[in-house]
């Protein structure tokens, strides 16, 4: 119990991004104990536990929780710009939520076998992405129609889906294996639908292209290629647009928006990545914009109306609640609501 215990005052005093010497000072104790409490020789009291729960905002259960995951390798890639305390708070904040996630399947005794279809698809160069994309979408049986979900998408196909919230702009999103088994894509919640879409297939693209050998960026450009291809493929760019042109309308460029859920510059990338559009053509497209406020104003608005929204982990918490193997006051530390908000909406079950 002690090792759980400090395993959790660890784990939580990251996820806050706190040293030693904070705890210490708001529980009015010496650092030395602080250690102490984090390398399982001393117990804190109840009463330091309930402090210790105010401090980190977590309920008094995550330091007895023995469920555990281990995250597979994780790479930031604006390493520049998110410092090392804010990679290690989101990577326990992460772990939170896939304990939490792991174990609400665990106890309805679901188990997924999630099989990676294009891993034998050697990449060698950039053209062989668009072949990876058909293959992927064939056997999702998704043709090449507007994917007008991308998360439930993914949730069907057995990858778990986490937005954060807590975090900014800084953060994109990041993809890695639990416990060797479970694929898992993070993204942040608070990005406008087209971008969020954007970074849930560009993280899979990470998860599931075989790539060569490459620099990092070299690697970006292939999961860029991924997810734009497979939000617009090439065949329905030519189908929508036509042959070579000298240039767009912003209305085909807005309508093709609200269908596909892909971003007016992304789609301007796909036009010239179909040769329907000059890359001098789209070097004018950016300049006219940064001339023109009202016109960037414009062609940044998000306009995709489906709402990218994970449910699925509220979904199995209300289902366990319903089959009674949790309490109300589990499923309300798990779901982070109060008591009185989940009686009303499994009342509303």
């Amino acid at each position: 119990m002690e090792k759980l215990v400090a395993y959790r005052i660890k784990n939580a005093r990251k996820l806050k991004g706190l040293s030693q010497q904070d705890i210490a000072d708001e529980l009015q104790i010496s650092k030395q104990m602080v250690s102490k409490y984090e390398k399982g020789t001393s117990m804190p009291t109840s009463s330091k536990l309930l402090k210790l729960s105010r401090l980190f905002d977590l309920k008094i259960d995550y330091f007895f929780n023995s469920f555990k995951v281990d995250i597979g390798e994780v790479n930031f890639r604006k390493k520049s710009s998110f410092s090392m305390k804010k990679q290690n708070s989101l990577k326990e904040q992460i772990k939170i939520n896939l304990e939490n996630y792991l174990w609400i399947e665990d106890s309805l005794s679901i188990d997924y076998s999630f099989k990676n279809i294009i891993e034998n698809f050697k990449i060698n160069n950039i053209k062989d992405v668009e072949n990876a994309v058909l293959k992927l979408r064939t056997e999702w049986d998704i043709g090449t129609d507007p994917i007008h979900n991308i998360i439930q998408l993914l949730e069907d196909k057995e990858i778990k889906v986490i937005e954060i919230y807590d975090t900014d702009d800084k953060f994109d999103g990041l993809a890695t294996y639990v416990n060797d088994k479970y694929p898992v894509i993070v993204v942040n919640g608070n990005f406008p639908v087209e971008r969020k879409r954007f970074t849930l297939l560009h993280e899979l693209g990470h998860l599931l292209l075989n790539l060569p050998n490459c620099e990092l960026n070299e690697e970006e450009n292939y999961c860029n290629k991924f997810a734009s291809e497979f939000l617009l493929p090439k065949g329905i760019v030519i189908n929508e647009f036509g042959g070579k042109r000298k240039g767009v309308t912003l209305t085909e460029l807005i309508s093709t928006q609200k269908k596909y859920g892909i971003s007016i510059p992304a789609i301007v990338y796909r036009l010239v990545d179909a040769n329907i559009l000059s890359k001098e053509r789209q070097k004018q497209f950016y300049i006219k914009q940064n001339f023109n406020s009202s016109l960037k104003k414009d062609v940044n608005l998000s306009r995709f109306e489906t709402p990218e929204k994970s449910n699925r982990y509220e979904r199995l918490v209300y289902r366990a609640l319903a089959q009674e193997n949790i309490s109300i006051s589990k499923a309300s530390s798990l779901l982070s609501k109060n008591i009185e908000l989940v009686k009303e909406n499994y009342a509303l079950i």
